[in-house]
Formats: C-alpha cells, sequence, structure tokens
C-alpha cells in the first residue's frame, strides 16, 4: 500500500477525531454544570491532544516520504498543512486552555462558559487545518503527477 494512502487516512482519521469533538463532544459538555464541564474538559483535552498529535505527525512524516518516493510536491505541501495544526494549537488554542486550567473553581460560572465556548470555536481550525491536508492529498492520489 503506499504511503500517501496511510498519509490520506491519517489525515482522515485527524479530522474525524476534530469533529467529533466539535459535534458531539463540546456540546454535551456545555450541557454540564461549570465544575463538572472543567472536570470533564481536563484529561479529555490532554488525551484529544495526544492523539491529534500523533495523527498529524504520522501523516506527515508518511506523506512526506511519499514525497522522496514519487517527487510530487503536494505531498510536502500536505504533509505541512497537517504539521501547521501544531502550530494554530500552540498559538491560537494554547492560551484559552491556560486560561481555562488557571481558572479558579469559585470563578463566576458565565466566564467559565464563555471560555468553553472561546476553547470549542478556535478547535474548529484543527477541523479546517485537516479537511485541506485532506484536500490535498486526495488531490495527489486522484491526479498522480
Amino acid at each position: 500500500m503506499p504511503l500517501g494512502l496511510i498519509a490520506f487516512a491519517a489525515a482522515c482519521a485527524f479530522v474525524g477525531i476534530g469533529l467529533y469533538i466539535n459535534i458531539a463532544e463540546q456540546p454535551a459538555r456545555l450541557g454540564l454544570a461549570p465544575s463538572a464541564m472543567m472536570k470533564e474538559w481536563t484529561p479529555s483535552n490532554r488525551r484529544g491532544f495526544i492523539l491529534l498529535s500523533a495523527l498529524a505527525l504520522l501523516a506527515a512524516i508518511l506523506a512526506f516520504a511519499d514525497y522522496a518516493r514519487t517527487g510530487d510536491t503536494r505531498w510536502t505541501i500536505g504533509g505541512a498543512v497537517i504539521l501547521a495544526s501544531g502550530l494554530y494549537a500552540y498559538y491560537v488554542i494554547e492560551p484559552v486552555n491556560l486560561w481555562l486550567y488557571t481558572l479558579e473553581p469559585d470563578a463566576p460560572e458565565s466566564v467559565a462558559r464563555e471560555l468553553m465556548r472561546d476553547w470549542g470555536l478556535v478547535e474548529w481550525g484543527l477541523t479546517v487545518i485537516g479537511l485541506w491536508a485532506c484536500g490535498i492529498f486526495a488531490w495527489a492520489i486522484v491526479v498522480p503527477a
């Protein structure tokens, strides 16, 4: 099996997880009381970060390997795009994470909910980045160089 197909599958899994977080997990989380919401979010966020990072790295490494095999620069572009999810997470999502992690237990409910809503909105960016990478990978698979 060509490495590009596995890179595409990893990027699709990345998108699927992002969609699950945004469509299923986040709305359910927002329905909880603030203390329960934060208690659920903390381990979920850490595990999600590890899983999404691993999938992004796997997709990028395999895409770069397929570039080395085929010389098709679209694999390099797609690999760079999926790696950009790490920069997006660091510069856009991490500041919101820090605010959520340092939120005092006796903070007003409205502050916790607003921060959690903000977190959910910026989390959509990872899904968009993953879709972008999937599109580039699909283009390289469907229209070979």
